[in-house]
């Protein structure tokens, strides 16, 4: 330390206490030692997760429980104080526990990739940076990989706020048998990135077909004869305009920065509150949380009033329905499977009463997962 920072110290130190304030270096030496025991605290929490580990493990159970987790962190944000924020919390915590979860082996995660897409993000924001993230080249090959169980959990989108369902996602859960462990909302901000520096001088415009869709008020405004094409990703097609002169992409702004391109424009989603919801997909169910949502699809007897025969189950046992999706069977023309959300755990009595009841009328059945309900309110952590 040089000697002018040695007096100046010694100063402040002398002018804090003639004053009774505290001085910067004494409160600077209460933070090392904050730094030290938290350190401690986190190698004990992390020596517990170990412990815990061991024993799923030996129940051939994966180290991973949304419905624990997502509660620790909302019992932490209810007690907080400040003068952190809630997400701020939220997100320290979070970190601490994928680090803890990772002190064994770390959660493999597998989401549509590549690095740098919207489901990359949620997957980052929801497991923490201590996960081994396995990046897809289509959502079947997130449920693949998963069911072959080189991956603990998958994610996938299921539907926007905007555009609505994501019909590749549904499709794949007739036949999966994979479980819905849990849910992420991130709201969705897209920015116009190129090589470019002008939009006068875009003429094709990349992006995967729910953003393009999701753009598309502000593109017919300020694009208007660009042409509009469709990719895998938000994070190829930042890939391929970066390589290709008069291009633009739609994205996010990590992926402007991961392809070093300019953003031309910020938010020119169609609507400020656009959500995407993801959906967290494994072998293992959820146990129940006190605040949970029952995901579940069937079919009915091609004969009038039968799906408000099957409704109707839910309704009058005031067990509240927040989505019903229908997309058309694979094998049987103008017949339709339906996917539809209930508040609630399929292990509380009103619940599997009404899924029984419901069995009686349907022809086919399948519970997809009970699952905690997310947080559309922390989309922007």
């Amino acid at each position: 330390m040089r000697l002018s920072e040695t007096l100046q110290i010694d100063k402040t130190k002398s002018e804090a206490t003639s004053t009774g304030m505290p001085s910067i270096q004494g409160i600077r030496e209460e933070i090392d030692k904050i730094d030290k025991e938290l350190l401690r605290l986190v190698n004990q929490r992390a020596f517990h997760a170990l412990t815990i580990a061991e024993l799923r493990n030996s129940a051939n159970v994966t180290n991973f429980s949304p419905e624990r987790e997502l509660t620790i962190i909302k019992s932490l944000c209810d007690e907080n104080t400040g003068p952190l924020s809630k997400s701020s919390v939220a997100n320290v915590f979070s970190e601490i526990i994928s680090a803890c979860r990772s002190a064994k082996r770390p959660l493999r995660v597998a989401f549509l990739g590549p690095e740098g897409t919207f489901s990359h993000l949620a997957a980052l924001r929801r497991f923490g940076y201590s996960a081994l993230y396995l990046p897809q080249v289509s959502i079947d090959d997130v449920f693949g990989v998963v069911e072959k169980g080189l991956a603990d959990v998958g994610i996938t989108p299921v539907e926007n706020s905007s555009e609505g369902a994501v019909s590749a996602t549904m499709d794949q859960f007739v036949d999966s048998n994979l479980l819905i462990c849990g849910e992420i909302f991130s709201k969705i901000r897209h920015v116009l990135m190129s090589r470019e520096s002008s939009l006068d001088n875009i003429s094709v415009v990349y992006s995967h077909p729910q953003a393009l869709n999701q753009c598309r008020n502000w593109l017919k405004k300020h694009l208007p004869e660009a042409s509009l094409m469709p990719e895998s990703s938000t994070a190829e097609s930042a890939r391929i305009s970066a390589s290709r002169p008069g291009t633009a992409a739609i994205g996010n702004e990590v992926t402007a920065s991961q392809h070093n391109l300019k953003i031309l424009a910020s938010d020119i989603q169609d609507s400020l509150s656009n959500t995407t919801r993801f959906l967290l997909l494994g072998k293992n169910k959820s146990a129940p949380s006190g605040q949970d949502r029952t995901s579940m699809v069937f079919s009915t007897a091609h004969v009038p009033g039968s799906l408000h025969t099957a409704l109707e189950h839910f309704a009058k046992r005031s067990v509240n329905l927040t989505r019903i999706e229908s997309r058309p069977m694979k094998n049987k023309n103008w017949e339709y499977f339906f996917f539809v959300d209930i508040e609630g755990h399929q292990e509380s009595p009103t619940v599997k009463e009404a899924i029984e009841s419901l069995r009686r009328d349907v022809e086919f059945l399948k519970i997809l997962g009970s699952y905690p309900i997310g947080d559309i309110d922390s989309s922007n952590l």
